[in-house]
């Protein structure tokens, strides 16, 4: 099997992770997020083999998958590799979405 396209977060998806995450901790159990970190890496593989997996988004060129019931993740391929855009918290104001 190949190894797939490499994966970079931007500095706006890891601070989107951040916040979720510490929300979580704040509102949740441990389990949900181990959950969430199951999902995510899922996902990372999936995309990682296959980028064209998930639907494009409103967005030109910019890919959009949710991830669990709450979070969505846009990416998309640029250089040879994958870049994570957003971890965008479906719990905000769609407005509130930068990418």
């Amino acid at each position: 099997m190949k190894s797939g396209y490499k994966i970079h977060w931007t500095p706006h998806a890891l601070a989107e992770l951040e916040q979720t995450i510490e929300y979580l901790e704040n509102n949740f159990t441990k389990k949900e997020i181990s959950n969430l970190v199951l999902k995510i890496e899922e996902t990372i593989r999936l995309i990682s083999q296959n980028p064209d997996l998930f639907p494009k988004s409103e967005m030109e060129n910019i890919y959009r998958v949710p991830v669990l019931k709450f979070n969505t993740m846009y990416y998309r391929v640029k250089a040879g590799r994958i870049e994570i855009l957003s971890f965008f918290s479906n719990r905000q104001n769609p407005g509130r979405r930068h990418i």
